[in-house]
């Protein structure tokens, strides 16, 4: 859980450092799956965070299929040499934290600990769908279905930068 986190602080001081969308898009993909796997952790049940990732995995291929279309032959440059060394002092930093035998003896201990006090107190997914949150997932529910009818009805696929090429 300590390793997940600090993958996920890592490649959150990374994205204000990229400048390309595909890096970004990358980016935003790991930090998704980590999210999503330490939501699954928590709650012990995997459906949310599944759920979660779908979503937005959806929105990653929409974003990518734009991003393509538009600014297809765009170089990849690297932004600042700073911000690179900083990625390299980051990414060293976590490599060492993981490898060594002080963090993994020390993250043993309380993992055991921790799994103990979930054991004792199991979270279930049916505290998301009980009575009061159930109305908030209804109205989200319509709420979606007709931006997603608007978002249908506005489109032209004669005129958008998703069009075929005659």
């Amino acid at each position: 859980m300590f390793y997940l986190l600090m993958f996920l602080a890592l490649f959150s001081v990374l994205l204000p450092m990229l400048n390309h969308p595909i890096p970004m898009g990358s980016i935003l993909l790991f930090q998704t799956f980590l999210i999503a796997s330490i939501t699954g952790f928590l709650n012990m049940n995997f459906w949310y965070s599944y759920i979660i990732f779908i979503i937005m995995v959806g929105g990653l291929m929409v974003l990518f299929m734009y991003m393509t279309s538009v600014a297809s032959n765009e170089k990849f440059k690297y932004s600042n040499p700073i911000s690179l060394m900083m990625t390299m002092i980051m990414i060293m930093g976590t490599s060492y934290s993981i490898f060594s035998d002080y963090f993994s003896m020390h993250m043993k201990i309380n993992y055991n600990d921790s799994l103990i006090l979930w054991n004792s107190y199991p979270l279930s997914m049916s505290k998301f769908i009980n009575y009061p949150l159930m109305l908030i997932y209804c109205l989200m529910i319509i709420y979606l279905f007709i931006i997603l009818i608007t978002v249908v009805k506005i489109t032209n696929i004669n005129k958008g930068p998703l069009r075929a090429n005659p």
